[in-house]
């Protein structure tokens, strides 16, 4: 990580740490979409295992002893994310990739209305939970896509 974006990240709050993660799978999978118009299969690998390293974080650091539902909640949703990030590096699926990448920003911008709003604590697992269980109707193509991938 550059200097730049450490001294950026010196003073963060938790929710703003948390922020910059699901920016760093965003931006991996970036780089996995790239690899993939580029046909270069080793670059995808390395920008998935980065970005599943990122996910495998986050997923270690809930505490689901004290976390209850919430943390059931996100629990859920890294594995379904990871689940999809594989799915989409083995089909070296760029749409599979884009699709992942909108679940992981969805929740990220929950977070982020979370460090500008704290008492809205509960959107990320309000985001998490539409991305997994999509209302009837809503995303239909989405719900077929998530169904496949859930853990």
């Amino acid at each position: 990580m550059g200097a730049y974006r450490e001294h950026m990240l010196e003073g963060a709050s938790p929710v703003e740490l948390v922020v910059a993660l699901y920016d760093g799978i965003l931006r991996f999978l970036a780089l996995a979409v790239e690899a993939v118009e580029r046909g270069d299969a080793e670059e995808r690998r390395a920008a998935v295992k980065r970005a599943l390293d990122i996910v495998i974080h986050l997923q270690a650091r809930l505490r689901m002893d004290i976390g209850g539902r919430p943390a059931q909640a996100l629990s859920e949703f890294y594995a379904a994310i990871f689940a999809q990030i594989l799915r989409a590096s083995q089909g070296a699926s760029k749409e599979k990739f884009e699709h992942a990448m909108a679940c992981v920003r969805s929740v990220r911008d929950a977070w982020r209305q979370v460090a500008r709003e704290p008492h809205s604590l509960m959107a990320p697992l309000d985001a998490a939970a539409r991305v997994l269980h999509p209302v009837a109707g809503e995303g239909a193509g989405e719900a077929a896509a998530v169904s496949s991938w859930t853990a």
